[in-house]
C-alpha cells in the first residue's frame, strides 16, 4: 500500500523492510558517489542496454515521485476526513493490522529469499522459471487467502492485541469493524508483491512502480467522498455509523484490490501465463524455509515492538493525546526524507558493496560504507534541523485541514520535534544493515534486532510511565532514535572483523563539523522564525511564511557553514552543481 502506512510503522520498529529499499525508493544509477556521469564508450549493443536501463530508471524515478506525492496526499485527506482523535486512531490501527500480518507471513521473506530464488530460476530453468513461479504463486495465493480468512475471523483478537485491550467508548468495536473490512488486504497486498517480483525478474519495472498510485487515488477519492457526504467533523467512535464504516473501510480495501488488478495485464505483456500448479515439492520448500528463517526471526521480533508501540499510542489517544494517526503522519515525513536521500545513496552503494564482497575486496566495502555514512549524515542533518525548528509551521501547513484541528496540529509538532532526533540515526543504521546483506548475511541483522527492539521497548515504556500522555508520541520517537543509534553502533562493531576498519575517525570528524553547521543553522533559523508573525499556533498564512522563510534561512546557513568548515560531502556536491551549471 503506497502511502506507506504499515511499511512506515514496520520501519519504525525494525527499519525499512529487510532486503529492500523503503517504499517508493528513489532509483539512481550505481555510479561512484560525488562523481559526474561519464559519456558512454560502450559498443552499440551495450549502449542499447544502457539506454534501456536509463529508461527504466527514469520510469521508476518518476513513478516514485508521483507515488510519494499521492501517498502523502492520501494521508492528508484521511486526516482531514477523520481527524487526529479516536476515529482517526481507530482507522490507523485497523489499517495497520493487515500490513503486520502480511509482513509476518511474507514481507521480509519475499524480498530476501523469494526474489533471489526467482532470479536464479529465471536463469537456470529451461522455461525461464515460469513453472517455478506458477507453483510459487499458487502456493502463495492459497496461503494468503487462508491467512486473510483467519485474520477476519480473529479480528477482535488482533484489535485487543494492538489496540490496548477493550474499551467502553466504542473504540475497540470501531477498530474491529474497520479491521474486518480491511484485513482482506492481506491477500491483495501479498498478491501485488508477488506479481511485482515476477515482473521485476523479467525486466518490467513500470507497472509495479505505478500501480500503487491507483491505490492512492482510490483512497483519496474515498476520503473526499466521505467528506462530501458526512462532512469533516470530529466525532466519537460510537457515532461512526455503518455507512461511514463501510465507505471508509471498503474504499481502503478497494484501493489495494485495484492495485493488484492493475498489475495483471503486465504479466501477459512479459509472456508470463498464470497456471495453477500444486506440485509444491518442486519448490524446494525446505531450502526456502532454511533461507528465510533468520528473516522471519527479524520480522517476528519487530512485530513485538509494534504491538507495544500501538498499545502505548492507543492508550495515549484515549487521553486526547497524539495517537497512532499523528504518529504515523510524522513517521511518513521521516521516511520521505530517508527515502529520497538515504535510500538513493544506499541504492547506489549496494551493488558496489555486493560486488566488492563477492570478490573479497572487503577494504572497498569498508570505504563505501564510510563514505555512505558521512554523506548520509551531512545531507540529512539540515533536514533534521528543519523538522525540529519548523515543527509547528510544518504541522499547521500540511495537516491543519478539516477534522484535523489546531490541537491535533500542535500535538503533531511535538512528535515531529522528537522525530528530528531519529532521522540521521535511522538512515545510518539502515546503511549498516544493508552492508550485512551485501556480504551476504541475514543472520547478524536478525540477532542485532533482538536487543535493539528490547532497548526500544524499554525506553518507550519508561518514557510513557514517567511523563504524561501528551508526551507519549514524542517518547515513542525518542525510543526509536535511541534504538537506531544502538543498532548502528552494534552493526559497526560486528562489521569491523568482517570488513576491517571503516574509518571511524574520519566519520567522527565529519560528524563533528556537521553538528557545528547544524547547530548554527538551527540557532539562526530559530531566531528568524521567532521574529516572523505567528507563534506556536500560527494561522495557515503565517505558517507558510515561517516555513518558506525559515527553510531558506536554515538551508542557506547550513550550506554556508558547511563550505567554511569544509565538509567534503557538501562541498563536492556544490562543486559538481557549479560545473554542470557552467557548461
Amino acid at each position: 500500500m503506497s502511502g506507506g502506512l504499515y511499511r512506515s510503522a514496520n520501519a519504525a520498529q525494525g527499519g525499512a523492510a529487510p532486503g529492500r529499499p523503503s517504499d517508493g525508493a528513489t532509483f539512481i544509477s550505481a555510479e561512484p558517489l560525488n562523481q559526474p556521469a561519464m559519456e558512454s564508450t560502450a559498443p552499440p549493443q551495450e549502449q542499447v542496454a544502457e539506454a534501456s536501463a536509463a529508461a527504466n530508471s527514469a520510469v521508476m524515478a518518476m513513478g516514485s515521485l508521483v507515488s510519494r506525492g499521492t501517498g502523502f496526499l492520501r494521508n492528508l485527506v484521511i486526516a482531514a476526513a477523520l481527524g487526529g482523535a479516536l476515529v482517526g486512531d481507530a482507522y490507523t490501527t485497523a489499517q495497520i493490522l493487515p500490513g503486520m500480518v502480511y509482513e509476518f507471513l511474507l514481507g521480509g521473506v519475499l524480498t530476501s529469499v523469494l526474489i533471489p530464488v526467482l532470479v536464479r530460476r529465471r536463469k537456470s530453468d529451461a522455461d525461464g522459471g515460469q513453472a517455478y513461479a506458477q507453483r510459487l504463486l499458487t502456493l502463495a495465493v492459497l496461503a494468503l487467502g487462508v491467512a486473510a480468512l483467519l485474520a477476519v475471523l480473529f479480528a477482535s483478537t488482533l484489535t485487543w492485541l494492538y489496540g490496548s485491550g477493550e474499551s467502553t467508548d466504542g473504540y475497540s468495536g470501531l477498530v474491529t469493524a474497520l479491521a474486518r473490512l480491511m484485513l482482506p488486504m492481506i491477500f491483495f497486498s501479498g498478491l501485488s508483491a508477488l506479481i511485482s517480483a515476477v515482473l521485476n525478474t523479467r525486466g518490467h519495472f513500470a507497472a509495479p512502480m505505478w500501480a500503487p498510485i491507483l491505490n492512492n487515488l482510490v483512497v483519496i477519492a474515498t476520503a473526499g467522498l466521505y467528506i462530501a457526504i458526512f462532512g469533516a467533523d470530529i466525532i466519537k467512535p460510537d457515532e461512526m455509523t455503518t455507512g461511514r464504516i463501510l465507505l471508509i473501510g471498503g474504499g481502503t480495501l478497494l484501493g489495494v484490490a485495484i492495485q493488484a488488478a492493475g498489475l495483471l495485464p503486465a504479466l501477459r505483456k512479459v509472456g508470463f501465463r498464470w497456471k495453477l500448479r500444486f506440485d509444491f515439492r518442486e519448490l524446494g520448500l525446505r531450502e526456502l524455509g532454511r533461507l528465510g528463517a533468520w528473516m522471519f526471526c527479524y520480522v517476528a521480533v519487530s512485530q513485538i515492538g509494534l504491538i507495544v508501540l500501538f498499545n502505548l499510542l492507543n492508550r495515549a489517544g484515549r487521553e486526547n493525546a497524539a495517537g497512532p494517526l499523528i504518529y504515523n503522519n510524522v513517521f511518513l515525513l521521516l521516511m520521505t526524507a530517508h527515502g529520497i536521500i538515504a535510500v538513493s545513496i544506499i541504492t547506489a552503494l549496494m551493488p558496489r558493496m555486493s560486488a566488492a564482497a563477492a570478490d573479497g575486496r572487503y577494504a572497498d566495502v569498508a570505504a563505501d560504507l564510510s563514505r555512505g555514512t558521512r554523506t548520509v549524515t551531512a545531507v540529512l542533518a539540515p533536514i533534521a534541523v528543519c523538522y525540529a525548528v519548523l515543527a509547528s509551521p510544518i504541522s499547521f501547513t500540511l495537516f491543519r485541514w478539516g477534522a484535523f484541528d489546531e490541537g491535533n496540529a500542535t500535538a503533531t509538532s511535538v512528535v515531529l520535534l522528537a522525530a528530528a532526533l531519529a532521522l540521521v540515526p535511522f538512515a545510518v543504521s539502515q546503511l549498516f544493515t544493508f552492508a550485512f546483506y551485501a556480504l551476504p548475511d541475514t543472520r547478524t541483522p536478525a540477532l542485532i534486532n533482538i536487543p535493539v527492539v528490547a532497548l526500544r521497548i524499554g525506553v518507550q515504556i519508561v518514557l510513557f510511565a514517567v511523563f504524561s500522555a501528551s508526551f507519549a508520541g514524542a517518547g515513542m520517537m525518542i525510543g526509536n532514535a535511541v534504538s537506531y543509534l544502538a543498532a548502528a553502533i552494534a552493526s559497526a562493531w560486528l562489521l569491523r572483523p568482517r570488513v576491517g576498519r571503516i574509518g571511524l575517525g574520519e566519520i567522527m570528524r565529519t560528524g563533528a563539523r556537521v553538528a557545528v553547521a547544524a547547530l548554527g543553522a538551527a540557532v539562526v533559523g530559530l531566531i528568524v522564525v521567532k521574529l516572523l508573525p505567528g507563534d506556536d499556533t500560527p494561522s495557515r498564512l503565517e505558517a507558510v511564511v515561517q516555513l518558506v522563510v525559515g527553510g531558506a534561512v536554515i538551508g542557506g546557513t547550513y550550506l554556508g557553514l558547511a563550505m567554511v568548515l569544509r565538509i567534503g560531502e557538501i562541498t563536492e556536491v556544490v562543486g559538481m552543481v557549479r560545473r554542470r551549471l557552467g557548461r
